[in-house]
C-alpha cells in the first residue's frame, strides 16, 4: 500500500507494482458527494478506460474509486483530475461571486434598499 496526497484526509492505494494502469483508491471520511464528482471527472479524461467508485458499507464513512487507464499510472491520472477539479471549482466560485456583484450593482438591489453593509437598523438585534 502506499499512500497518495490529493488534498484529501487520506487516500490508500491497492494495486499491482508491476502493472500501474489499474488501482482502487480508498478516500476515508468521504461519501457519494466526492466520490461522483471525482468519477465523473475522470471519466473525462481519455487515458481512463474505466472509473467507479463503492461505498463499501452505508455505516462505514469510505468510498472506493476504482480505475482502469490505458497504460498511464492511476495515480497520475487521479491527481490531473483532481487538480482539474480544483481548477473547475474554481471557475464556479469565480463566476457565482461576479453574478453576486453584479446583481448587488444592479438597480434591481438599489430599488429594494438591500446593503450588506446597512447594520444600521434594529432588525440585526432582534435576530440574536
Amino acid at each position: 500500500m502506499a499512500f497518495l496526497e490529493i488534498g484529501l484526509k487520506e487516500t490508500i492505494e491497492h494495486g499491482s507494482f508491476t502493472d500501474n494502469s489499474p488501482a482502487t483508491f480508498s478516500l476515508t471520511d468521504e461519501d457519494h458527494t466526492i466520490a461522483n464528482v471525482v468519477r465523473f471527472t475522470l471519466n473525462q479524461d481519455p487515458r481512463v478506460t474505466f472509473c467507479g467508485y463503492s461505498i463499501p458499507h452505508p455505516l462505514e464513512a469510505r468510498v472506493n474509486i476504482i480505475v482502469q487507464t490505458t497504460g498511464d499510472p492511476a495515480r497520475e491520472v487521479l491527481k490531473d483530475a483532481c487538480q482539474n477539479l480544483m481548477l473547475m471549482c474554481r471557475h464556479v466560485r469565480c463566476t457565482f461571486d461576479k453574478a453576486v456583484e453584479d446583481f448587488k450593482a444592479s438597480n434591481v438591489v438599489k430599488a429594494m434598499k438591500i446593503d450588506s453593509q446597512d447594520s444600521s437598523g434594529d432588525d440585526s438585534e432582534e435576530s440574536e
